[in-house]
């Protein structure tokens, strides 16, 4: 038996990837995981794997080695507006008064729900719908408040 984390973990996408070999081709997998302990700490992971579980698994070791901590006012929200952009993505962070609740769509809302922040607004402003650059996207923005990288 293996102890039970700390973190809870969401998938946000599975792809199935194709490489052509001289006799045909090789399929495999691509996962992204989302982790986060609902107190600060959030990690992103990719990786890729013969079969979803064995992808699911490495992405999963993967975003625990990509954990930052987030600075939060009051355990709700951010202290400041803060804007940021990965690859085509562009996300918009804003902080939101007490039980405003988190309004947010798509790879954003998972990301700040894996971190705990309950009060939020995001909204997604690049025109691309890949989630992965969407939630890298995300975790750039979180940098910006001044985090710390943790690594396990």
């Amino acid at each position: 038996m293996k102890p039970k984390s700390e973190f809870r973990d969401k998938v946000l996408e599975v792809r199935r990837v194709t490489r052509v070999m001289a006799g045909g081709k090789r399929f495999s997998f691509r996962t992204t995981v989302v982790i986060g302990d609902g107190k600060g700490r959030v990690g992103v992971g990719i990786a890729k794997g013969l079969d979803v579980a064995a992808s699911v698994e490495k992405a999963k070791r993967q975003a625990q080695k990509n954990l930052i901590k987030v600075v939060m006012k009051d355990n709700r929200t951010i202290p400041y507006d803060v804007e940021a952009k990965y690859g085509a993505a562009r996300v918009r962070i804003k902080p939101a008064r007490l039980n405003h609740g988190l309004i947010a769509g798509g790879s954003a809302r998972v990301v700040l729900e894996m971190v705990g922040i309950k009060d939020i607004s995001a909204k997604i402003l690049g025109r691309t719908t890949n989630k992965l650059a969407n939630a890298m996207a995300t975790i750039e923005a979180l940098k910006k408040l001044g985090i710390l990288t943790l690594s396990k």
